[in-house]
């Protein structure tokens, strides 16, 4: 039997430490949250791309009565960024997420499925994805999707 060990690297930022160009991504997944519909979880999600021209798309999570019929504000944003933008890639993907209170402490991580569309779109594009996740006692910072998603599967795991 052998072991293997995975590490992953995450930069924790305040938001005063983030670039200019950082925190108007941030700004405008936190903003979006407010465009989110989520009359049962509550629960608003708001993400924010930006595109290799600068550019700067957002998206928010869409709940439904009819589970799981809604979609993840990762998703909406990245789906909406690879339709409108087909020939710019995401060079970075701001997630913000509040309850009915205020913004989480703590950064939430994106659920599988999201972490999926967000590596194809890295393997669409051949280039890393920069991520960054929201919460207020901290901001964290992921080079690319493979931190979040260390084993994944992809076009080259059926070859």
């Amino acid at each position: 039997m052998k072991d293997l060990t995975l590490q992953i690297d995450i930069k924790i930022y305040e938001y005063n430490e983030l670039s200019d160009a950082d925190r108007k991504l941030m700004d405008a997944a936190r903003e979006a949250t407010k465009r989110s519909y989520a009359p049962y979880s509550h629960f608003s999600v708001g993400a924010a791309a930006r595109l290799a021209d600068g550019t700067i798309v957002t998206g928010t999570n869409q709940e439904n009565a009819a589970y799981p019929s809604g979609l993840c504000a990762e998703r909406t944003t990245l789906f909406y960024a690879n339709s409108q933008y087909p020939n710019q890639p995401v060079e970075t993907l701001a997630i913000a997420a509040r309850n009915e209170r205020d913004f989480l402490d703590e950064p939430i991580p994106p659920c599988g499925a999201c972490r999926q569309v967000m590596l194809e779109t890295e393997k669409r594009f051949k280039q890393p994805m920069r991520i960054l996740l929201y919460g207020k006692k901290g901001i964290y910072e992921m080079k690319s999707v493979g931190t979040l998603l260390p084993l994944s599967f992809d076009a080259s795991s059926m070859e």
